[in-house]
């Protein structure tokens, strides 16, 4: 497997594309609906409303706090997730920058 060369890309290329990889899972997709859904943080059990093994959704909870999408509290013997604002807001002003390029109208093909 080859090295990837993200330095070679502009800061706001690497976002994008770390933003897509996160979102690019249907899994964390969920973890993130229901997260909304609720509107609070969430310490309890998201294996029943996700429906995939314990060691899955850590996984993909552990992608999504990596990269700021969601942060997370210990509360006793679990941890408590919940949507980082902040960050959520700046993943979408990135995003929509990027999405909403408008396709010149060169008719290329």
């Amino acid at each position: 497997m080859g090295i990837t060369k993200t330095e070679i890309f502009s800061d706001e290329q690497n976002k994008i594309a770390l933003f897509a990889k996160v979102l690019g899972h249907p899994a964390r997709v969920a973890i993130l609906q229901r997260l909304f859904s609720i509107d609070a943080c969430v310490c309890g059990d998201l294996v029943n409303e996700i429906g995939l093994a314990q060691p899955t959704i850590s996984q993909h909870l552990k992608e999504l706090k990596q990269l700021g999408i969601i942060k997370g509290t210990i509360d006793g013997t679990s941890v408590c997730y919940c949507i980082d604002q902040e960050n959520w807001t700046e993943m979408k002003k990135v995003l929509q920058a990027f999405l909403n390029q408008d396709i010149s109208k060169f008719d290329c093909c």
